[in-house]
């Protein structure tokens, strides 16, 4: 019987008895719980498999062994016995304040308890939480803890210092019990997007082993392109037909859409699960990731920091940059990774140095989105329309059209948001030429400078030089005096200067001009 396709459920068992699609990472499973004792750390972005990863254990230690019949650990030498288990899902629990936090956080542990018919007495979360692991312990039988998303009540409130540093101090509390009683404790495995320093939530947790970035389980999540063509072979066949395309070439289309992103210096690259299930299901390769949902603590970060993110392509890190950062000092390129918007391109061994890029289309498209809108009051309707028409005008390369559209697009943005230097513009000039879906590049290098931004359609090379409460003429004059024009003369395509001068009290264009070569 075929198998149904899994685009939302998370739980394991209910997966399998409703004859949905599992992609199997049992190996890896099989590899964590083999451990006498293990605690275990994963960070990985949303939506990529940490709470199926969580669900799966679950069962395991639950001993459903008939679960798994056709999956890699079914015939291993496992005992399959039954454990206690305090599964947390923080992502359910909301963090509006840390008192209120830290009630809810020991109601989720009555609730656990009371499915143990038992009954707690403590008060706050860390003393539940001991209570709790010490009542379900036996003389023979340790304490399973799975706990998914740790980090969404400090990243919640991640611009609210002084309550993120009080929610901190709560986990930070309740997570060294875990340490505390470790003896008591079968297993343990904690997920979540972020990873702070060991001396910032888990700081107790000596023990807790980082598989983050442990090439051994890159792969514990997401899909390789062996696991793709072999689950989804049929649904591939099928779409390939339904498109007219060779099986070969639909396979290279969803490579570029959706594959690219790698967890640690192995060289193993991924499909996002949503995506690429989404795709099969519907035939389209459309952008799913941004359906669901960018985190709001990223936008805000950027928003807070001023964050430059034209050139975030490239970045280069060291494998300490990606953790070592407090709450109060958060790095925006080692979150950018953990969330997904970049990820590993390549790796220098002698240096240990990382270099970070756009994974994919998908992702890339997402992340332009996702801040394109953010810097717009219209809804998200309008900004398409305005897109559209600017899009058609470069094409028709109608300039006027083009200027008049970008116009409303500037009226749209947020005014606190500006902060009225030519920069500011620039920024968002880059914003709407990436959500075009041209190719631009913005501080373009010169042997005489820098051009401010250089756009490219299939006909026509635009350079454009941006002033503030000066004039278009005085940009097209630096565009002559400095000759940026040269390097592209030799290419075939029609050449279009054109100068931009912004007013910073209208906060919008007030002067332009074009010249064509």
């Amino acid at each position: 019987m075929r198998k149904e396709l899994n685009t939302s459920k998370s739980t394991y068992e209910q997966i399998i008895a409703q004859n949905v699609m599992y992609v199997d990472k049992t190996d890896y499973l099989y590899k964590l719980i083999s451990v006498s004792d293990g605690q275990f750390f994963l960070s990985r972005p949303r939506r990529f498999g940490k709470s199926m990863t969580l669900s799966a254990l679950r069962a395991i230690f639950q001993g459903k062994k008939e679960s798994f019949v056709d999956q890699y650990i079914y015939d291993k030498p496992y005992d399959w016995k039954q454990y206690p288990i305090i599964h947390i899902s923080m992502n359910t629990i909301r963090a509006d304040s840390a008192e209120n936090y830290d009630m809810r956080l020991s109601g989720e542990l009555d609730d656990i308890a009371e499915r143990y018919n038992l009954t707690l007495k403590k008060s706050s979360s860390s003393e539940k939480l001991k209570e709790l692991i010490l009542a379900l312990k036996t003389d023979d039988t340790g304490v399973v803890i799975l706990i998914d998303e740790y980090d969404k009540p400090i990243l919640d409130n991640i611009l609210e210092l002084e309550k993120c540093e009080k929610i901190r101090s709560i986990l930070k509390s309740f997570y060294g019990e875990i340490k505390g009683n470790e003896e008591y404790i079968r297993f343990a495995f904690i997920t979540g997007v972020s990873k702070f320093t060991q001396v910032s939530i888990f700081s107790d947790m000596n023990n807790l082993k980082d598989l983050t970035m442990d090439p051994k389980f890159a792969g514990i999540c997401g899909f390789t392109q062996e696991e793709c063509e072999k689950y989804f072979a049929e649904w591939i066949v099928e779409n390939a037909e339904e498109l007219e395309i060779t099986q070969a070439a639909y396979l290279a289309k969803l490579k570029d859409m959706y594959n690219g992103i790698r967890f640690s210096k192995k060289d193993l690259s991924l499909y996002n699960p949503v995506s690429f299930t989404n795709a099969m299901d519907n035939c389209e390769l459309d952008n799913y990731w941004i359906e669901t949902g960018t985190p709001a603590f990223l936008i805000n970060l950027m928003k807070k920091d001023k964050f430059n993110f034209e050139n975030i392509e490239g970045i280069e890190l060291y494998k300490d940059d990606f953790s070592s950062y407090e709450i109060d000092s958060l790095s925006i390129e080692a979150l950018l990774y953990q969330t997904g918007y970049l990820t590993i391109k390549g790796y220098d061994i002698e240096e240990t140095l990382f270099t970070l890029d756009y994974p994919n289309r998908e992702v890339r498209e997402s992340f332009i989105k996702a801040v394109a809108r953010y810097y717009s009051k219209e809804s998200k309707a309008r900004v398409s329309v305005v897109f559209n028409k600017l899009y058609t005008s470069l094409l028709e390369n109608n300039l006027e059209n083009f200027i008049q559209a970008l116009k409303v697009y500037y009226a749209n943005i947020d005014y606190d948001i500006q902060d009225k230097d030519e920069q500011c513009y620039q920024l968002i000039f880059y914003l709407v030429f990436s959500n075009l879906k041209f190719r631009v590049k913005t501080e373009v290098k010169t042997n005489k400078g820098r051009m401010d931004a250089v756009v490219e359609t299939a006909d026509r090379i635009y350079i454009f030089e941006f002033k503030l409460d000066q004039s278009a003429q005085v940009a097209i004059d630096q565009i002559k005096e400095k000759e940026y024009y040269q390097k592209y003369l030799l290419d075939k395509k029609e050449l279009v200067l054109v100068g931009v001068n912004f007013d910073s009290k209208a906060g919008n264009v007030d002067d332009w001009k074009v010249l064509e070569r």
